[in-house]
């Protein structure tokens, strides 16, 4: 590749935003290429068969169907999906077992006690963090939330480490570095999925008929009257009119691409402001399924700090495999660990609850987004300090520069489908018109 063949379009990144954007510009008559720097697509969508049946290595659920893009896209792609609604605002209506900082399981009345005391304090923490001033933790908000009802002891050291599991399940950060009020968009209507083949599907779909060059390490974005050079880290490089980077925002707050002239000072400080966290996951495949009927099982106390939560991917594979969903410190921790060091852990949490008889897994797969040159993480967050509007700050046009991805998606960051909608903003906005979601599935010309 050099620059004496210039494109309309440069989408920088083979993640679900790029890939919408790319294919609703090709739509649109523009003459786009896509540069990936890994040797495969999906970006943070990746569906791996290691274990024999597919599993989700990164993004696995559709956040709330009603009115979602990717619902909508998911029959004309030919993507079959399984209910799974048991997320950590989901304290029940699915079937959850809970276990108590022993190992033991919580009886039924004791299950619905807890449960009751999480529903009544998510209901009374808009009123708390409504009153917090700026630059208040969403665990300061908790805390005083726990103060008003004036709960102390087990009851209210239960209730704290569970929203301190929620920070990390949804943001991939610490509960101490999330900001009050960075939990208020994560309600989603209706019903979650999964998918049973995967959610590469997508970016499968998506990239049918483009051009995507895999193994294309961009490092440099300079752009002039002439338009826009995108250097790649071979010493080749790309011209083009526009350029629409949507690599990861741990990539960019690395400085891993530069631009120059810099973006501008509004979409710099919301580079800064936001965070990034990390959110990894353990799938061990065993040879019978041991854990019982329940979709999810959480452990209270010391021993589930890290291992709090497994889901059973039964559900989905047809194979009994387990997945622990560990975030924030806890993820960070476990990527500096062997993978055996991770799986004897993993091993003695799950023997806490189920007793010595659990064999060792058959097989096992773990992710290690921290560590990964092309994620440095696993999504956005509202880090304290940081203000909703600057996902879409991180996303406003600089000249034929503008970036997207789930960061740059204010409604619904750290989802795919923020960053299906984000890459079909970014495409908007080149086209000089809105992108509907449903032209996707449309062949290219």
């Amino acid at each position: 590749m050099d620059g004496s063949a210039p494109v309309d379009v440069v989408v920088v990144g083979a993640g679900v935003s790029g890939l919408a954007c790319a294919r609703a510009l090709a739509l649109g008559g523009q003459r786009v290429v896509v540069l990936e720097a890994r040797d495969r697509i999906g970006g943070r969508t990746w569906t791996d068969g290691a274990l024999g049946v597919p599993v989700d290595l990164g993004a696995s659920w559709i956040h709330g169907i009603d009115g979602n893009p990717l619902w909508a896209l998911a029959p004309s792609f030919g993507i079959d999906t399984v209910e799974f609604t048991v997320g950590s605002f989901q304290f029940d209506g699915r079937p959850i077992a809970w276990h108590d900082p022993s190992g033991a399981p919580l009886s039924g009345d004791a299950a619905a006690r807890f449960v009751a005391d999480l529903h009544r304090v998510d209901a009374l923490l808009p009123t708390v963090i409504d009153a917090v001033p700026s630059g208040t933790t969403y665990a300061a908000a908790v805390s005083s939330a726990l103060s008003e009802l004036r709960w102390t002891g087990a009851r209210a050291d239960r209730v704290t480490e569970y929203m301190a599991h929620r920070s990390e399940d949804l943001c991939g950060a610490p509960v101490t570095d999330l900001d009050a009020h960075g939990l208020e968009d994560e309600h989603v209507p209706g019903d979650e999925v999964v998918f049973p083949r995967g959610y590469g599907q997508f970016a499968a779909a998506l990239a049918v008929g483009l051009d995507v060059r895999l193994g294309s390490v961009v490092r440099s974005v300079t752009s002039g009257d002439g338009g826009v050079v995108i250097g790649l880290a071979d010493g080749s490089s790309v011209s083009a009119a526009q350029v629409v980077v949507t690599v990861p925002l741990g990539v960019l707050q690395a400085g891993d691409v530069t631009f120059s002239p810099p973006l501008a000072s509004p979409v710099v400080g919301a580079l800064d402001r936001l965070g990034f966290g990390v959110y990894d996951k353990v799938f061990l495949r065993f040879p019978e399924r041991f854990w019982g009927s329940d979709w999810v099982l959480r452990q209270q106390g010391a021993a589930g700090v890290d291992w709090h939560s497994w889901y059973d991917m039964s559900r989905v594979t047809g194979a009994p495999v387990i997945a622990a969903l560990v975030g924030g410190a806890g993820a960070r921790r476990l990527e500096s660990l062997s993978d055996d060091a991770i799986v004897a852990e993993g091993l003695d949490a799950l023997r806490r609850m189920f007793g010595d008889a659990v064999p060792a897994p058959d097989a096992v797969r773990i992710t290690r987004w921290a560590a990964d040159p092309f994620a440095r993480g696993s999504y956005s967050y509202l880090h304290v300090g940081a203000s909703p509007d600057d996902h879409d700050l991180l996303g406003t046009p600089c000249g034929p520069v503008q970036l997207a991805g789930e960061a740059t998606w204010s409604d619904d960051p750290a989802t795919v489908h923020g960053a299906l909608l984000s890459g079909l903003r970014a495409a908007g906005r080149i086209l000089g018109g809105d992108v509907a979601a449903s032209e996707l599935s449309r062949p290219l010309p």
